[in-house]
Parts: C-alpha cells; sequence; structure tokens
C-alpha cells in the first residue's frame, strides 16, 4: 500500500504491477498538484508525504561555499562520523574538497538548502571510480553518497529521509545507467541507517573501511535498487536535477 499525506488529507493506492515506487506516489498524488517526497519507505506501507511550504534543492558546491563546509565538519555532531583525517583547517578542507568542487577528481560535491537556507551537503562518485571501494558492492557501477546536516539546528527534525529523496531523484537523472545506490554508514550511526532504511535502501554487509586518519570504521553496506524505487530516469518527480537546466 501507498499513501500520500498532507496537512488535510490522505490519499491511498497501491503500486501497479512493474510500477516504481515514486512513479505509484506520483500518480497518486496528483490530485494535490505537488510532488509527493518519502517520508518512510521502510514498512509494508511506502509512505509519502506532500508540503509546498518546505522546498529542498541541492545545489553544486562552489569554492565560496568552503567556509561553510568547514564549519560543517568541525561541528561536533558531523565529526563524530565524518572521518577527514585531522581538523577541518581551511587548508585541509580546500585540499580535500576543493577539487571535487573544480570537478579534477570523480567526486561531486552539493549544498543542501531548505527554503534557501543552506543547511549540510552531499557528495556522490561512480563507486568504479574508487577501486579501493569497488570491493565493497557487486555493483562497482552503482553511485556512491555519503551526507551530512551542517547546521546542529537543523539535525533532528525530519529533514534526512526528504534531503536523500531530493539527491535521489536527481541523481536518477543524472546517472541514467545507474542500477543501484550505495551508502556506507558507520555500524554506530543510527540515525544515519534509519535515514537510509526511510528512503529504501536495504541493509547490507557489515566490512572494515580505513579512514584518513589511520584508523578503521566498522560501516554497513546498505544498497538501493533505483529501478524499483525511482523506476527509469525520466519517471521519477518531475523538477530539474541538481546542477541541471
Amino acid at each position: 500500500m501507498v499513501t500520500v499525506c498532507d496537512e488535510r488529507v490522505e490519499l491511498v493506492g497501491e503500486v501497479a504491477p512493474g510500477e516504481s515506487w515514486a512513479a505509484a506516489a506520483a500518480r497518486i498524488a496528483a490530485p494535490l498538484g505537488a510532488a509527493p517526497v518519502a517520508e518512510d519507505l521502510s514498512g509494508d506501507t511506502l509512505a509519502f508525504v506532500v508540503d509546498p511550504d518546505q522546498r529542498i534543492d541541492l545545489r553544486a558546491m562552489a569554492r565560496g561555499d568552503l567556509p561553510l563546509l568547514g564549519r560543517w565538519l568541525a561541528a561536533a555532531h558531523v565529526r563524530r562520523w565524518w572521518h577527514t583525517g585531522g581538523e577541518p583547517t581551511p587548508d585541509r578542507v580546500a585540499a580535500t574538497y576543493g577539487p571535487r568542487i573544480d570537478g579534477i577528481t570523480p567526486t561531486r560535491m552539493w549544498v543542501v538548502e531548505v527554503n534557501g537556507r543552506s543547511i549540510g551537503f552531499v557528495q556522490d562518485y561512480r563507486i568504479r571510480d574508487h577501486p579501493a571501494f569497488a570491493l565493497l558492492t557487486p555493483d562497482p557501477d552503482a553511485i556512491g553518497l555519503d551526507y551530512a546536516i551542517g547546521e546542529p539546528e537543523w539535525a533532528g527534525r525530519g529533514l534526512g529521509a526528504r534531503i536523500l529523496w531530493t539527491w535521489m531523484v536527481g541523481a536518477a537523472r543524472r546517472f541514467l545507467d545507474a542500477e543501484e545506490f550505495f551508502a556506507a554508514p558507520d555500524h554506530r550511526n543510527a540515525a544515519s541507517l534509519r535515514i537510509l532504511d526511510k528512503v529504501g535502501f536495504t541493509r547490507g554487509t557489515w566490512f572494515d573501511e580505513p579512514t584518513r586518519a589511520g584508523s578503521v570504521a566498522t560501516v554497513v553496506g546498505c544498497r538501493l535498487d533505483v529501478r524499483r524505487v525511482l523506476g527509469g530516469a525520466h519517471r521519477a518527480e518531475p523538477g530539474p536535477a541538481p546542477g541541471g537546466p
């Protein structure tokens, strides 16, 4: 069963044979006149929500965002899980993330905006472009992602699933051949794992991942079946992909 709620009504329907979850939600939500986003896809009922008062966008990160990124990486709630290999000094942040922003490396950086305010970031990459990661998933063509809500006052407000859904819809259009998305949070990061559950990821193998600091983090490989959840790239929610026209 699929439910789509706004502040007034709840619409209910079913996923048709061969239909993706996103396509079913969009069809059911059509009377509401707005695109639904995932609220919780981890149970027997696939719950979506429509909130016209909340707009979530991802824009390409620019060099001018580096001081903001550095502040986010230094925040205690981010630093606990984000292994940067040392203090996120301006020079270290620029050296690590500047080439990604400039397009020199395969990893791309996105700033998350909620109603125009920058609150966090997502980075994504093709798994095969990182040989050390390619051994961790059966699909080296999968798209890997990492994410964080950087502003402390915006963490814990139920935005995580909506942010990842926005990224997913855009990524399905940018990576037209991708059949799988892949994320690997620390096994102790219950909040991050729960967010992935809520947008349709499935938890898989636990493995040890070396960090830049020289330690080892035990992480949980989480995989998302793009076709099942989002369908073909052009069947996902309407709206431009991040960085697109």
